[in-house]
């Protein structure tokens, strides 16, 4: 039997950290039609799916946000993961401490104990990585898909005629704009944190951090003069960005030496963040405790001893200066 890979360095080549793709593609459809692109179809249904998530993971966040926006908690239940994440990969490590201090829920369906355990009940030849989130199909005992990005645009619209929720964060007519600012925040900024954090060599680090900061200086630029990343209307491209904003300050500026500057130094990027933030039922899908827990104590090749800094506390109370600057 395979074992699911764990660990970012078996990811480093020449020096730059590569993040794997995805494998499991399937698509949530209103009628269970194949998916956009062919995938295998599963039919949109109340109850009948799950999300495995850690709240520290960025991409796992961004499936946590959707299922807010789109008024989605009552229909999709979610098992949150240990911040911890060891030689075996996330686990279900559960007690009454942890789900305090991280959320954690343990393996709400099956009383799991890793969460390659799911990997590896679809395939026990599979030889991925042990990622989240997972949507899990509660009805076949199947992953559906384990990629963020299209899990976020299956709940945009897939439920809206069971929820009556029909707010479009990838409306048909800036879909160009928003999938251009996808690639560049993707790359540089999304994964740029981790190619610039997870550099062996000098060369590979100077070159990411340069093009993060070019990023951020770029969409610092942009926010001066509109209200979000496409204009005057919020779309999918600003939450994609949001989720490693929360993360900036508290983690990525020091832990991965992403720091050049801090957000707060970023006028308009840090009152964006913040108005995000304060948007209604948004705030609860953030857990800092988790976060910092999770990337300090887990990543010993770049923290050995796991030690947690007393780091930046971000004030969300702050008002945003957002209606201000575009009224």
């Amino acid at each position: 039997m395979s074992s699911v890979k764990s660990s970012w360095n078996s990811s480093i080549k020449n020096g730059e950290y590569q993040r794997k793709v995805s494998q499991f593609r399937n698509w949530i459809t209103p009628d269970g039609s194949a998916g956009i692109s062919g995938q295998k179809g599963f039919k949109a249904e109340a109850e009948r799916y799950h999300l495995y998530v850690s709240l520290a993971c960025p991409w796992a966040h961004r499936t946590l946000v959707f299922r807010q926006l789109k008024g989605l908690q009552d229909l999709i239940t979610v098992s949150v993961v240990h911040p911890d994440m060891h030689e075996k990969g996330w686990s279900f490590k559960h007690d009454e401490e942890s789900a305090k201090l991280y959320g954690t829920t343990g393996d709400d369906l099956y009383s799991g104990n890793y969460i390659g355990e799911k990997y590896l009940a679809q395939d026990s030849n599979y030889s991925g990585v042990n990622s989240v989130p997972i949507l899990w199909d509660k009805k076949n005992k199947v992953i559906v898909n384990n990629e963020s990005s299209e899990i976020i645009r299956m709940f945009n619209s897939a439920f809206n005629d069971i929820t009556g929720n029909t707010l479009d964060f990838y409306p048909e007519a800036l879909r160009e704009k928003i999938d251009e600012v996808n690639e560049l925040v993707y790359h540089n900024i999304n994964n740029g944190v981790y190619k610039t954090g997870f550099a062996t060599t000098q060369e590979a680090y100077d070159k990411n951090v340069t093009q993060l900061f070019s990023a951020l200086d770029h969409v610092e630029e942009k926010l001066s003069k509109q209200r979000y990343l496409t204009g005057n209307y919020i779309t999918e491209a600003d939450w994609r960005l949001w989720v490693t904003l929360v993360r900036f300050d508290s983690v990525y500026h020091t832990h991965f030496k992403c720091n050049l500057k801090l957000i707060e130094q970023y006028h308009n990027i840090y009152h964006f963040m913040l108005e995000l933030y304060q948007m209604p039922n948004i705030a609860k899908t953030v857990n800092e405790a988790h976060i910092k827990r999770h990337y300090y104590a887990s990543h010993l090749a770049l923290n050995p001893y796991g030690i947690v800094p007393i780091s930046h506390k971000q004030d969300w109370t702050v008002p945003h200066q957002r209606d201000a600057t575009f009224s």
